[in-house]
């Protein structure tokens, strides 16, 4: 088994190419769109890698990728988390620990090489796209969302990685007869009242005044919440770009104050998961036909994000656009996979085990000093 760097166009095809190998024979594993997977590692179309270093490693055996990894450090999360944390991601591998253990080498290699102290993943070049599944791996995952085959858990065990935040995951079903229970509908009667909060759905005749509202909203909510790190302004308008075609206006809401300002927000994303399946990652030839149907029709969400500013935090502002999600997208279908929640965000899970939602994953980021 020889560790290769990616250094042409063919070794990264090979590299994008291996997960759809490995579990091809996997009904939960949903084959992402190679288009969307290229993009990830394209400097034109990911603005992110603006300010990554980054090196991929293949494994081969016998002239045949069998594992890959990412190395990668980040300079705006280096200089915002004032630790020199390095990351690894795109890990896989086949069922072989001494593959797996030449692969981690490698990356803890590089990272050690340019001055990092430990070895912080799953991690990606897709914000908030982050973890391992660890409990929890069916169903299918959702959009944006990692997934994994479970013996990677012991391997990263074995290699002296060690848990550093687990990041939790519920869903409601309306089909299974979920309702908001009566005593949050009474308390959100009561937040808007007290608070004279009213919530309104995206403008998508101002879409990038709004997009400009989220990231400022989300700043001022998020910037304590582990792991978080600046975005750039390219960076947000290539989510912004790509994530147009697939929104519903009724699945972004803000909440607002007596006076119209906004005070927080709530994404739900469509699960275009759900429509990916059998496609093997190509809208060719009529791929692209069941994504333009399917899109409006979906009843599956999943919840991508939600944030209230300090001055609302611990009024039930979350509650209330909990509540206005669910009842916006409400059908008797509807399905939504609240992900995901750090561990120790205690406001926000008081909050989802009020909503009464079910516990469905769990994934779990790593981290050792190398």
């Amino acid at each position: 088994m020889n560790i290769i760097p990616v250094q042409t166009k063919h070794d990264l095809n090979h590299f994008i190419d291996l997960p759809y190998r490995l579990y091809k024979d996997d009904p939960v594993f949903v084959p992402p769109l190679r288009d969307e997977q290229h993009s990830q590692f394209d400097i034109k179309r990911n603005p992110l890698l603006d300010h990554c270093e980054y090196q991929l490693f293949l494994l081969e055996e016998k002239g045949k990728a069998i594992g890959r990894i990412a190395a990668f450090t980040d300079t705006l999360a280096l200089d915002f988390w004032k630790q020199p944390i390095g990351l690894f991601g795109y890990f896989e591998c086949i069922q072989n620990p001494d593959a797996a253990r030449l692969l981690l080498n490698a990356a803890r290699d590089w990272l050690k090489a340019r001055g990092m102290k430990s070895m912080r993943g799953p991690w990606t070049f897709v914000s908030q796209e982050w973890g391992l599944v660890v409990d929890g791996f069916t169903p299918s995952p959702v959009v944006m969302a990692p997934y994994n085959h479970a013996y990677y858990i012991e391997y990263f065990d074995n290699f002296g990685l060690q848990k550093v935040k687990d990041l939790l995951c519920w869903y409601v079903d309306a089909g299974e007869g979920y309702a908001i229970p009566p005593r949050i509908l009474e308390l959100t009667d009561t937040v808007a009242k007290r608070y004279g909060i009213r919530v309104r759905s995206i403008d998508m005749h101002r879409y990038e005044d709004e997009v400009k509202l989220i990231v400022e909203l989300s700043n001022a909510s998020i910037i304590d919440n582990w792991g978080y790190s600046p975005v750039t302004e390219a960076e947000v308008q290539a989510t912004a770009r790509d994530l147009k075609p697939v929104i519903q206006p009724k699945g972004v809401l803000f909440a607002e104050d007596s006076s119209g300002r906004a005070v927080g927000f709530a994404i739900a994303i469509p699960d275009v998961n759900s429509l990916l399946k059998g496609l093997n990652g190509s809208l060719f030839p009529f791929g692209w036909y069941k994504l333009l149907t399917g899109i409006p029709r979906l009843k599956r969400y999943r919840m991508f994000a939600l944030g209230v500013i300090p001055e609302y935090q611990g009024k039930a502002v979350d509650s209330l656009l909990y509540r206005a999600l669910y009842e916006s997208l409400y059908t008797p279908e509807t399905w939504m996979e609240i992900n995901y929640v750090l561990e120790d965000n205690w406001p926000m899970i008081n909050a989802i085990k009020k909503l009464e939602a079910v516990p469905l994953r769990r994934y779990r980021v790593y981290e050792m000093g190398i």
